[in-house]
């Protein structure tokens, strides 16, 4: 295990390093260029002064060529320094850290909201022995999936806060603000979470270890609750990683609607302006996340299903090694199969 997790660190930190790589390559080598820009805005006033162009691109290390800006920047992003910001010359760590409360108070309500409904729809749907109930609620998921977020804001907006006058459509200032931002980002990612669920669900619900426990007289909410949930969450658990990302790029438009300071909107003003040491900044947050909750995620498979670590060695999956886990989830009886049915 202490080899497997040894290893997942170092591709994590390939992972972290071909993102800052991508981005910079990306966002270095526009045509356009940040302190031309800016200094354009001011031009209009009549102030222009070559020699205060000269010294903004030698503050921000513009005026070295691109291989000595990447070494610089990756120095710095080694040590936690992410630069200065074009636009008002703050530390970029500086201005993330101000926009990140707001943003995971945001994303953490939408995983909840997300969990709670997706869990309790996948669930309802296995539940069910009313055919046309069960298609009904099996349509639900595609339906939200379809759904523009910006599209779903707006209407939310219009029905609780312009029409019942119940909830707040602006602002960030009390946490009743982020009731209406939540659900719109929790709709899409709960409508992923009944989709995969109820997937494996139902595979669970049809493998050989069911038939035995209903063949011994197992009550149908055991069944359902104890022996198919687990394994089933496993598939669950497994897009949890892309879950969070899609939370992190859906705050964009969602604090845009809602008017929220937070990640998202300092994203959308670095991007209008060309701020690319917050952009760089904004998208090494992203996977940073993106790497940290799939490390996660592969360490809590032990901990819904044992098999996937008691199949951990060199004829499963390497030398401590844990399996992998869609392999465990196959449709096919198993010594643990039986162990869940005495269980």
């Amino acid at each position: 295990m202490a080899g497997y997790l040894v290893r997942r660190l170092l591709q994590s930190a390939g992972v972290l390093w071909a993102a800052f790589t991508l981005s910079f390559l990306i966002l270095y080598l526009l045509p356009s260029d940040p302190i031309s820009m800016m200094v354009d805005g001011v031009a209009e006033a009549g102030t222009l002064d070559p020699a205060a162009t000269a010294q903004l691109k030698a503050r921000y290390g513009l005026d070295l060529p691109v291989w000595q800006q990447y070494l610089q920047s990756l120095r710095g992003a080694v040590g936690g320094d992410l630069g200065l910001s074009i636009t008002t010359g703050r530390p970029v760590t500086g201005l993330i850290g101000t926009a990140l409360p707001s943003t995971l108070a945001l994303a953490g309500a939408a995983l909840g909201l997300a969990l709670l409904a997706g869990a309790g729809l996948a669930v309802a749907t296995a539940w069910t022995r009313s055919r046309r109930l069960k298609a009904f609620l099996r349509a639900l998921p595609p339906v939200s999936t379809a759904l523009p977020t910006f599209w779903v804001g707006l209407v939310l907006v219009q029905i609780f806060s312009f029409g019942l006058r119940l909830l707040p459509a602006f602002g960030d200032s009390a946490p009743v603000h982020v009731i209406l931002p939540a659900l719109t980002l929790a709709l899409p990612t709960g409508a992923v979470i009944a989709q995969v669920l109820g997937d494996a669900l139902e595979s669970t619900l049809h493998r050989p270890f069911i038939a035995t426990a209903r063949a011994k007289g197992v009550s149908r909410r055991r069944i359902l609750g104890h022996h198919a949930f687990r394994p089933a969450a496993v598939n669950a658990l497994t897009v949890a990683g892309v879950i969070v990302g899609n939370l992190l790029a859906g705050s964009v438009v969602v604090e845009t609607v809602f008017a929220r300071n937070g990640v998202g909107r300092l994203t959308q003003q670095a991007v209008l302006t060309q701020d690319i040491p917050v952009v760089q900044g904004v998208v090494m947050l992203c996977a940073t996340v993106f790497v940290v909750i799939n490390l996660a995620v592969d360490l809590a498979y032990p901990l819904l299903d044992p098999r996937i670590s008691a199949a951990s060695g060199p004829a499963a999956s390497g030398p401590g090694r844990p399996a992998d886990p869609a392999a465990v989830a196959a449709p096919a009886t198993t010594p643990r199969d039986e162990e869940l049915v005495h269980a």
